[in-house]
């Protein structure tokens, strides 16, 4: 299925927190690979998504990063949430209940429609 822009765009830094409050810190392929698992494939970030809003994350205090070696030895940055970014999780956790609750509230009120897999480009 192709996932409109503007809905990952929307859903961008809320997944990425709760990915984060998952574990102890992951780093930017874990992520990546971890955002593909959820979304069963119809999620397909690239690198050009993901690190912008890690760094911009990083900035507002709500993600911090540290350099890590792993046991073959190769160094990654490994990112995990501050207090504040736990404290934003709450907050967009919140949010989306109001916008899936009312998306539900409007989608009952008329004919169900199937969702469609839309297989390609």
């Amino acid at each position: 299925m192709r996932i409109d822009k503007d809905l990952v765009a929307a859903s961008a830094t809320p997944l990425v927190l709760g990915i984060l409050a998952e574990g102890d810190s992951s780093y930017g392929y874990a992520i990546l690979k971890r955002i593909r698992e959820l979304s069963d494939g119809d999620l397909e970030w690239t690198d050009g998504m993901l690190y912008p809003l890690l760094h911009r994350l990083e900035r507002m205090g709500q993600v911090r990063s540290s350099w890590q070696t792993s046991d073959a030895g190769r160094r990654r940055k490994h990112y995990s949430l501050t207090d504040a970014g736990r404290a934003a999780l709450a907050d967009r956790r919140g949010q989306w209940a109001v916008v899936s609750e009312a998306l539900d509230r409007v989608w009952q009120q008329r004919t169900p429609i199937a969702p469609t897999r839309v297989v390609g480009p």
